[in-house]
């Protein structure tokens, strides 16, 4: 037994060393290497992955405005009627102008329409007379009205003017056109009245201050209608329409 001592002691000696050395290792930051070097496996682990994102966009909600042209359209009326703005029709300017023509028209989207039968219906065709809308009578179009033209002048007066197709009338080309009018704008004053003024009060320049002429009427007034003679030569003037208002307007 005694002679086995010694080497127990020696190896007693050793693990203590040994131990010593592993926490000396361990205390100098040997260790942490270990540990920074498994950090990344354990991110690996634990992290579920790039994530994706979605981004969701909202439906477009859908358009319910009502077109313009749905206020000119009546609806289920006859195809054949219904105003130019809510048709759409293939025209050939190569017609002869002043003749009857047919054209294949479909009317457009949102407008119900039937045909003789009360069937509802799409495409149709209608009748026509080949001219432009430039070229309708004054009857089928309405224009803008001038008030700074003079409507009694030699020689009469023109304006230009902005005129639209009425809705149920067909022609070719725009609808919307200029044209030169003659001015025959009226301010309210009545030829009548112009007249019985001149007779009776045209002593007194009443007929002139009527039609807005205030200087001639007191150019009347003070030279008692310029002792009768003026007079008479204003209801003659006045008669025939050739003295007007002073605003350069018609009479009523």
């Amino acid at each position: 037994m005694a002679v086995a001592a010694p080497p127990l002691r020696v190896l007693r000696c050793l693990c203590r060393v040994l131990l010593f050395l592993s926490q000396f290792y361990i205390l100098s930051g040997g260790g942490s290497l270990n540990l920074e070097r498994s950090q990344p496996l354990a991110q690996s682990i634990k992290d579920p992955g790039p994530t994706h994102t979605f981004t969701v966009v909202p439906r477009a909600a859908e358009s319910t405005e009502i077109p313009p042209y749905m206020m000119k359209c009546p609806s289920n009326g006859l195809c054949s009627r219904l105003p130019a703005d809510c048709i759409d029709c293939a025209t050939n300017y190569s017609c002869v102008y002043g003749k009857p023509v047919t054209f294949d028209c479909t009317v457009k989207p949102s407008v119900t329409c039937v045909d003789q039968d009360f069937k509802p219906q799409r495409n149709f065709i209608i009748n026509m007379t080949c001219r432009f809308c430039w070229q309708l009578p004054e009857t089928d179009y309405e224009c803008s009205n001038s008030t700074e033209c003079m409507t009694v002048a030699c020689p009469r007066q023109r304006y230009k003017a902005n005129c639209t197709v009425r809705d149920h009338i067909h022609c070719l080309g725009n609808r919307t056109f200029p044209k030169m009018l003659y001015c025959n704008w009226t301010g309210g004053y009545k030829w009548s009245t112009a007249l019985a003024l001149s007779i009776t009060l045209g002593g007194f320049g009443a007929d002139r201050f009527y039609l807005g002429q205030w200087r001639e009427g007191l150019g009347k007034l003070f030279s008692f209608g310029g002792l009768g003679i003026w007079t008479l030569i204003d209801v003659l003037l006045i008669g025939v329409g050739y003295v007007g208002p002073a605003d350069g307007s018609l009479y009523i």
